[in-house]
């Protein structure tokens, strides 16, 4: 899951930035309205954090600008004004959801995961596939009822490839999904999660490899 935060609180939008990658999430910070604006055209993000208050470009203004260009990311408003003229504005802008400052994580992280599920085709809440089980919501993956402790990329990459329901996945696709706009898309970043994810998953394993195209569960 791939989130951009358009915050011009530094320290706000660090904070949910950690609690986000805590979370199993990939995430980009813009500090103001235009990078926002740019990095959210420019990127395939599942959502969008966006404060309305911001330096260079109204919030509202950029919802405006993401529907009007058919963005698919789904955008949650967070802002101090919390009046219901307020939300009201928001949502008719285009903004699927609203939270209002100040707000609790957990509920903050559920809201996300719930318009991630509308971001791209349905992800049901749970993915299954023979002895293997992905509590997407709750950010868990268990084999044979063993938990298995995996870093935030290797949870996402499971994620999608469980998602795709037996298509190939190219890595490009991986990195871009998976992966903030840090990664080096020239490395062998793909790669090496795939075996780190592959020795945890254990036998038999279940991760296939398809030349020159990606991988496929």
């Amino acid at each position: 899951m791939r989130i951009l935060v358009i915050e011009d609180d530094e320290e706000m939008a660090e904070a949910i930035a950690a609690g986000l990658r805590r979370s199993r999430m990939a995430v980009d910070v813009a500090l103001d309205g235009p990078t926002g604006l740019e990095r959210a055209l420019d990127n395939d993000y599942d959502v969008i954090l966006l404060d309305r208050d911001l330096p260079g470009m109204h919030g509202d203004e950029i919802c405006a600008r993401l529907v009007s260009t058919g963005c698919r990311s789904r955008v949650l408003m967070l802002t101090a004004a919390a009046t219901n003229e307020d939300l009201v504005d928001g949502l008719g802008l285009g903004a699927d959801d609203y939270l209002p400052k100040p707000f609790d994580f957990p509920v903050l992280v559920a809201r996300i995961g719930a318009l991630a599920r509308r971001a791209h085709p349905a992800v049901p809440p749970t993915l299954r596939h023979e002895d293997l089980v992905v509590d997407t919501a709750q950010r868990l993956a268990t084999r044979a009822g063993r938990q298995l402790e995996l870093t935030p990329k290797e949870f996402g990459v499971l994620e999608l490839l469980l998602a795709s329901r037996g298509r190939t996945v190219s890595a490009e696709e991986l990195l871009e999904r998976a992966w903030d706009e840090f990664a080096n898309p020239f490395s062998h970043t793909v790669k090496i999660t795939i075996s780190r994810l592959r020795a945890k998953l254990g036998d038999p394993p279940i991760i296939e490899t398809v030349s020159k195209s990606g991988y496929r569960i």
